[in-house]
């Protein structure tokens, strides 16, 4: 089950990355070991298993860093098909020029045979050239495209910041 956490975990990073603009995740990260920690997991075994960690889960391989109450992968004819993390998700990676990504929402949900990526729930993805909030983000890994929007009467709010290190007051 670690190969499918690891697949979860390393498309779930590359959305983030892509949704907010930034460069390319740590190309070194791929090749590095991945741990998974959590005080409970819950796995079944088959080519339709579900594995469940909850109680802070963690996921970290090289500079990539997941943290959720709850994380489960899904497989179907025994490949993974969708991964959810829940109770407040954070993400943190280097990029490969060095800037860092900071995501946070309260649940990210990954259909991996549609290759969608939805976060929900007081979303906000930050890096040093800007940041994106709203209460969804919708990035479709095959198109590029990213949709968001706010919640009832919520918006959804960008900054970008100039290149060459410009003031960042208020938008």
């Amino acid at each position: 089950m670690s190969r499918t956490t690891e697949f979860a975990a390393g498309a779930l990073a590359l959305a983030l990355l892509a949704a907010s603009g930034g460069a390319g995740a740590r190309t070194s990260d791929r090749n590095q070991p991945m741990d998974i920690e959590a005080a409970r997991s819950d796995c079944g075994l088959g080519e339709n298993a579900t594995c469940t960690f909850t109680g802070n889960a963690t996921i970290t391989q090289g500079t990539l860093r997941i943290v959720a109450e709850k994380a489960v992968v899904v497989q179907a004819a025994g490949k993974p098909s969708r991964a959810q993390f829940s109770g407040g998700v954070t993400l943190q990676q280097e990029m490969d020029d060095g800037d860092k990504i900071d995501a946070r929402s309260a649940n990210v949900e990954y259909d991996m045979r549609n290759e969608v990526i939805v976060f929900t729930g007081n979303v906000t993805i930050t890096q040093n050239r800007g940041s994106l909030s709203g209460e969804r983000v919708v990035y479709n890994l095959k198109t590029g495209q990213l949709e968001s929007g706010g919640n009832g009467g919520g918006r959804v709010k960008m900054r970008i910041l100039p290149k060459q290190g410009g003031a960042q007051g208020s938008p």
